[in-house]
C-alpha cells in the first residue's frame, strides 16, 4: 500500500530490473528465440478474434481468506467465531455496513454450481465487490461482475488430508514458505524446476509460431510490479514489457540537448560494429528508446479521460478505517490506461496512437497480506469488539482491493470493453483458520476472486472447507488441504483468453491428474 515514487524513491537495482524489461518487452525482439520441446508438445492453434485481456492480480505475503469470505450461517459463524477468537472473528451479516456483506448467490440455478448448503458474506471492508457480486437478475440473465473460487491451491496430485499426512501422495514441496509457494503459483507446476510461468507459456502458444497480435507495438506481457515468474515464458515470445505507474520506463529521461545527440551517437556507433555482443546491446538500447516514445504517445491519447476519476490517489477503508495512498489503485490506473491503448489501432508513432493488440496479459501486485501481527484493531484482545475488528491492516488491504478492482470495472463499461477484461485474485497461500493472538500464519488452501463482465458472476465455485481444527480438511492449525488446484483455476481463464482444448496440456501439464472444472466460472 506504500506509494509508488519512481522519480526519486526507486533503486538503482528497481531501475535496471524495469529498463531490462522495457529494453527486450517486444516480441520482435524475441521472437527468434526458439524451444522446439514447446513447439512439438502443442497442437495447432485457432486465430483469436477480438479483444481479451486478463489481469493477475498478486496479494503478496499470503491473504487471510478465512475473512475475505465467512460464512453466515448462524450456527457455522459460531464455529467460525470460536476458532477466530475476537482477535481475527468478523461481525455475522446483518444488513449493516459493519458486518459480513451477504451474498445472495447464484448457485443452484441453471448454468450454476448446485446448491452446496453454505451462505457468505464478503469483509465488510469489500463493498464494492459485494456489490458487483450481488448485481444480479433472474436466470437465465446474469449481470455479476464476481465469482468466487474455494479453496484453491499448489498441488502436485490430488489428496485428502491423510494422504497429506502420509506422505502417500506427493505433496508440494515447501508449503508454507513464501518464495516457493509464490513461484508455484505463478507456475502452477510444483513438482519440476520453476522455469516458466503459465502466463508465460500461454503467451508463447499466442505468439509462436502464429503471433495473435500481429501488427501490434508492443509486447503481450506487461507488468507493473517488475520482473515476475508469471510473464516468463520457455520461449520468451512475448517478454515482460515493464511499466510504471507514471508511464514508460524511459531509459533517456533527464537527458537532452548535446548529451542526448551524444548518447544516440554512441548506440548508433555500437549498432555498426562487428562485434556481436556489442552491436545486440546497441540496437536493445536504440529499441528501448523507440518503444518508451511509442509507449507515451499512446497514453497521451487517454490522459484526460473522464473515466480516470474513478481511479483516486487515495483509498479509504469503511467503518472508521484508516485513508492511505493506494499502490494498487495506481497500478490498476495505469493498466486501465494500457487496456484502452492497447485495443485502439496503430496509427503510427503520433500522440494518441494504440497498440493495436487483440490479446494482453498484465501483472500487479501488491504487498503487505503477511498479516502474523496487527491483522485487525482487536490484536492481542480477549474481549469482542466489533468496532475494531472490522479495521485494521487487512481490511485496509481487502478495501484496496475492492476499490481498485470497482474502479477497473468502472473504466472498462465506460469503454465498452467490460466483457474483455478478466482480472483474477492470487497469493502466496492462505492463513490459518485458528488465531495466533495478534494475527494469522502461513497456511495452504484459500479463496480466491475472478472479476469481469465475461464472468459467470453472483456464484461460488469449489468446495468449501470444513471449518473446524483437526477436522477433515484441516492439514494442521487450521490450514486448508486444497480441493481445487492452481492448474484448475488458471485453466479456465486460459480457456477464455483463447487458449484450445487441445493445447491446455501444453499450459498446464499436470492438468490431467485433476481434469477440468466441471463447470466453467467464465
Amino acid at each position: 500500500m506504500k506509494p509508488e515514487n519512481y522519480s526519486s524513491l526507486q533503486s538503482r537495482r528497481a531501475f535496471i530490473r524495469q529498463a531490462a524489461c522495457a529494453a527486450v518487452g517486444t516480441a520482435a525482439l524475441s521472437s527468434t528465440l526458439r524451444d522446439m520441446r514447446f513447439l512439438n508438445s502443442a497442437v495447432a492453434q485457432s486465430n483469436a478474434t477480438g479483444y481479451k485481456a486478463l489481469i493477475c492480480v498478486f496479494l503478496n505475503g499470503g491473504n487471510d481468506s478465512n475473512n475475505l469470505i465467512i460464512p453466515t450461517i448462524p450456527s457455522e459463524w459460531d464455529s467460525y467465531a470460536t476458532a477466530r477468537t475476537p482477535v481475527l472473528a468478523i461481525p455475522n451479516a446483518d444488513t449493516g455496513p459493519a458486518t459480513a456483506q451477504a451474498l445472495t448467490s447464484m448457485n443452484g440455478q441453471p448454468g450454476f454450481p448446485a446448491l452446496d448448503g453454505h451462505t457468505y458474506g464478503f469483509h465488510p471492508a469489500m463493498i464494492e465487490l459485494a456489490r458487483l457480486f450481488n448485481q444480479t437478475n433472474t436466470p437465465p440473465y446474469n449481470a455479476a461482475k464476481v465469482a468466487t473460487m474455494l479453496n484453491v491451491g499448489t498441488l502436485s496430485y490430488p489428496l485428502t488430508k491423510a494422504q497429506a499426512k502420509s506422505g502417500s501422495v506427493p505433496k508440494p514441496p515447501q508449503l508454507f514458505s513464501h518464495s516457493d509457494q509464490q513461484v508455484q503459483w505463478q507456475t502452477s507446476i510444483p513438482d519440476k524446476p520453476p522455469i516458466s510461468g503459465w502466463g508465460g507459456r500461454i503467451a508463447d502458444l499466442l505468439t509462436t509460431p502464429v503471433d495473435v497480435n500481429a501488427g501490434g507495438q508492443i509486447s503481450m506481457a506487461i507488468t507493473l510490479a517488475g520482473s515476475n515468474k508469471f510473464e516468463v515464458g520457455d520461449l520468451n515470445a512475448a517478454a515482460q514489457y515493464s511499466v510504471t505507474t507514471s508511464g514508460a520506463v524511459n531509459i533517456t529521461s533527464g537527458i537532452s540537448g548535446a548529451r542526448l545527440t551524444t548518447l544516440q551517437s554512441i548506440m548508433n556507433t555500437d549498432k555498426a560494429l562487428p562485434d556481436l555482443q556489442t552491436g545486440a546491446y546497441g540496437k536493445v538500447l536504440d529499441h528501448a528508446v523507440a518503444e518508451a516514445g511509442l509507449v507515451s504517445n499512446a497514453l497521451a491519447g487517454n490522459a484526460s479521460a473522464p473515466w480516470l476519476s474513478y481511479f483516486p490517489t487515495n483509498v479509504t477503508t469503511p467503518n472508521g478505517g484508516a485513508t492511505f495512498s493506494s499502490s494498487l489503485m495506481s497500478q490498476m490506473k495505469m493498466v486501465a490506461r494500457l487496456l484502452d491503448a492497447g485495443k485502439r489501432n496503430y496509427i503510427g508513432n503520433v500522440s494518441g496512437t494504440g497498440f493495436g493488440m487483440k490479446r494482453q496479459i498484465f501483472f500487479v501486485q501488491v504487498g503487505g497480506y503477511d498479516t502474523h501481527t496487527g491483522q485487525t484493531a482487536n490484536a492481542g484482545a480477549t474481549t469482542t469488539d466489533n468496532a475494531k475488528v472490522i479495521i485494521g491492516q487487512q481490511a485496509n488491504l481487502l478495501a484496496e482491493l475492492s476499490q481498485s478492482l470497482n474502479a477497473l470495472m468502472k473504466a472498462m463499461t465506460d469503454l465498452g470493453m467490460v466483457n474483455e477484461v478478466t482480472a483474477f485474485t492470487v497469493s502466496d497461500f492462505a492463513r490459518t483458520f485458528r488465531s495466533n493472538g495478534l494475527g494469522s500464519d502461513h497456511s495452504w488452501g484459500g479463496h480466491q476472486i475472478v472479476v469481469g463482465g465475461a464472468v459467470k458472476g453472483g456464484a461460488t465455485y469449489g468446495r468449501f472447507p470444513a471449518l473446524v481444527v483437526n477436522g477433515p480438511d484441516d492439514y494442521g492449525g487450521g490450514s486448508w488441504v486444497p480441493t481445487m488446484a492452481v492448474d484448475q483455476y488458471a485453466a479456465e481463464l486460459a480457456s477464455w483468453f483463447g487458449v484450445d482444448s487441445g493445447n491446455l496440456s501444453t499450459i498446464f501439464p499436470n492438468l490431467g491428474r485433476f481434469g477440468r472444472m466441471s463447470v466453467p466460472f467464465i
